[in-house]
């Protein structure tokens, strides 16, 4: 059995890590500091491990820590790993802002959800509300062997599919380009949008439209705008809606809005989530 350890294993990521580990094929061992964290474990029936006991014996050891920690936590693990052991990132911002110590005799990977889809069709109730992903919802992942010899992408795969299972489907990317994924077009972008969409459901609530009413009309339309738009249906939009499109996109965003995945503005989101 290969030996995984668990850092930050009672924060919110390691706690859902731990619950998809738990009788898997890895022996695991849980590193927690905070008092918190440790309370959360032991409600799993589980104990944090001595860290100069289990780090240098382990296979793989996870970072399962906020990007802004990853650097000072990476600094005091990785020294400490044996040769040839694998450290797993959950997200590209530490790696991509230089967040990993230089050690050449260890593996880099990380991996990341795309969480469940919109499209996603779950046949029960308990899939079908899991939203984040990791415990009856199926999501597809995204992963990258950041350093370290081809044969370990394998090893650091099988690893990702079991902590975010149920996996439908692993993509394997470059780091960079899970940057651009992360944060790039999930959050600065996508989330951006979104924010501001619920902004314009609350400008027409403001003005005299009950909210129910809004909010049913706001939901189902991006329902079937979405499937259209990407192809999940065959469909096209309506002369009108297109018209509305050109009128829209001046109105609501600048010329150069592209620019949010333009490699020097990708690393100064990256450096100010870290």
């Amino acid at each position: 059995m290969e030996k995984v350890v668990l850092v930050g294993a009672g924060g919110k990521m390691g706690c859902r890590i731990a619950d998809n580990l738990i009788d898997s094929v890895y022996e695991v061992s849980y590193l927690e500091v905070s008092e918190a964290g440790i309370a959360r474990l032991a409600t799993k029936g589980l104990k944090p491990s001595a860290e100069d006991e289990v780090v240098p014996l382990g296979d793989i050891v996870i970072l399962a820590v906020p990007d802004i920690a990853i650097h000072k936590v990476a600094a005091l693990i990785v020294p400490k790993m044996k040769a040839g052991a694998m450290a797993v990132c959950l997200d590209p911002a530490a790696p991509l802002a230089g967040a990993l110590p230089e050690r050449a005799d260890v593996s880099y990977f990380a991996a990341h959800p795309a969480h469940p889809s919109i499209f996603n069709y779950e046949d029960t109730a308990e899939a079908h509300f899991d939203y984040f992903g990791g415990i009856k919802a199926k999501q597809a992942i995204v992963c990258a062997l950041i350093q370290g010899p081809d044969s370990d992408y394998k090893k650091g795969e099988a690893l990702a599919e079991k902590i975010y299972a149920p996996v439908f489907r692993s993509h394997r990317i470059t780091i960079e380009q899970m940057g651009l994924l992360e944060p790039a077009l999930s959050e600065t972008f996508t989330a951006c949008c979104l924010a501001i969409m619920k902004e314009g459901l609350d400008e027409v609530v403001k003005k005299g439209v009950p909210k129910d009413a809004a909010r049913d009309f706001f939901l189902g339309h991006m329902n079937i705008l979405a499937a259209v738009l990407f192809e999940e249906i065959n469909g096209v939009f309506s002369d009108a809606c297109n018209k509305a499109i050109e009128i829209g996109k001046p109105l609501i965003f600048k010329d150069d809005w592209k620019k949010v995945f333009d490699d020097d503005c990708v690393k100064e989101q990256i450096k100010a989530i870290t």
